[in-house]
């Protein structure tokens, strides 16, 4: 019996086992929950400035197809005038760029589209484009006869990543202007 007795009083005295977390348990947790976050999202903005400049240059190969398209029967001769009305109504721009009142029409960060007549060539322009956006779409250009955004223009296709910073001129909105063939 004696030695039922001992057992007991040394379960008694035992301290409790710990539940939870520690307050710098919970700290250490909460930091590195804040350091994935902040990266998620590093990630993500690259990600969608990446996706706004390949759409750029889907939407002005669309475009470059779309004045040729139009005006396949004029001998070259797109005039010297904006020809954003006539494109507007034949539905030329693609449905990612928003088409306002009269002959307006706007790209993704909000500034303005033209498309402008040069004898027999024609000028695609952009305007409000940043300057991440405009190295990674003048990088990726190819079969125009220029683009031109501030620098010196560009003539030799594609373009080196170093000869597109050139161009940007680092304005936090760059104008970006193609010159058709």
């Amino acid at each position: 019996m004696r030695h039922t007795k001992l057992h007991q009083r040394i379960s008694v005295t035992r301290l409790p086992q710990q539940r939870g977390a520690s307050l710098l348990e919970g700290i250490a947790y909460l930091g590195i929950a804040a350091i994935v976050v902040l990266g998620a999202v590093s990630l993500l903005t690259g990600a969608f400035s990446s996706a706004q400049s390949n759409r750029v240059v889907e939407e002005v190969i669309s475009i470059r197809t779309g004045v040729k398209k139009l005006y396949m029967g004029q001998a070259s001769s797109y005039g010297a005038v904006s020809l954003n009305a006539n494109l507007i109504s034949a539905n030329v721009f693609p449905a990612t760029l928003a088409v306002g009142a009269g002959a307006a029409v706007t790209n993704t960060w909000g500034g303005t589209v033209t498309v402008t007549g040069a004898g027999s060539a024609f000028t695609i322009a952009y305007t409000l484009v940043p300057t991440d956006a405009c190295i990674n779409i003048i990088s990726g250009a190819s079969g125009w006869t220029s683009i031109a955004s501030g620098g010196a223009g560009i003539t030799v296709f594609p373009a080196t990543p170093a000869a597109a910073a050139l161009e940007c001129t680092g304005a936090a909105a760059n104008t970006i202007t193609w010159t058709s063939p």
